[in-house]
């Protein structure tokens, strides 16, 4: 397979993010649903967190049972430094940009918790793209082709995470706005897949994972904080159930397809 043909392969597994944003122009919600919204955009990113955590920690754990001990450290390092970068890159660049960190129970700003979701999630979608590239690199068509429907629809998903805190904002975001978020969310497929193409490597495949994990980590604790306002114990809940299984089950979608 041709780079230009990989690469257009992963603009369009990144572009299905745009079909998950216009949930952000819908005002007027009753607060249930609001609160079952956010719930259910948690409940998908706990998921990726914990698909993010697998992914990068597996070759880490296959190092140290192969004995691989210079491996193993570099990769260990590279894991812990980017899980701080993620999370605390996030920390200080909200308090830079939005003033002093919230205390209380003031909510968190839908916008700036939009950017932070969109942010992680391209950091994620910039591995979904290596693995892209790398299997379009050594000719696996069949399974490139496979891989790029798996993560399109998970990016439809991914691309509702982005939005659904914006159905609390009072003033609907722009178009121009969900054009940016989209841009960062799934814009790293096409990246990552060009990149992917061109070289592979285990230690930047781990690095991004880590840092999108880090990152995935400071939204969560903002939305479960905004859950706890907009919502009710039983309504997170149950939100929160469906968007891990709706989530999950795209990827056992993409699990099935690539061994079949």
């Amino acid at each position: 397979m041709s780079q230009a043909a990989a690469v257009a392969l992963g603009a369009i597994a990144g572009g299905t993010v745009f079909l998950g944003l216009p949930i952000a122009r819908m005002h007027g919600l009753p607060k249930s649903v609001q609160g079952f919204l956010n719930a259910f955009a948690t409940g998908i990113l706990v998921f990726l967190l914990w698909d993010i955590l697998t992914h990068a920690t597996g070759p880490v754990e296959a190092a140290v049972s192969q004995g691989q001990r210079g491996p193993f450290t570099a990769m260990a390092v590279i894991f812990a430094v980017g899980i701080g970068a993620g999370l605390l890159g996030l920390v200080y660049f909200n308090r830079s940009i939005f003033g002093h960190l919230r205390h209380g129970t003031a909510a968190p700003n839908p916008r700036s918790l939009t950017l932070a979701i969109a942010t992680g999630l391209g950091l994620h979608n910039l591995s979904e793209g290596l693995a892209i590239g790398e299997s379009a690199h050594v000719g696996a068509i069949a399974f490139t082709g496979v891989l790029a429907v798996g993560f399109a629809l998970h990016n439809i998903t991914e691309g509702f995470g982005i939005a659904a805190p914006l159905t609390t904002d009072p003033n609907k975001a722009s178009w121009s706005f969900l054009a940016l978020a989209g841009l960062i969310g799934g814009g790293p497929t096409f990246l990552g897949t060009w990149i992917g193409y061109l070289a592979s490597s285990t230690y930047f495949s781990i690095a991004f994972l880590a840092v999108a994990a880090g990152a995935l980590l400071y939204v969560l604790n903002e939305l479960f904080h905004l859950g706890r306002r907009v919502s009710t114990p039983t309504t997170f809940a149950w939100g929160l159930l469906m968007g891990f299984l709706v989530a999950y089950a795209t990827d056992l979608f993409l699990t099935i397809v690539s061994g079949a």
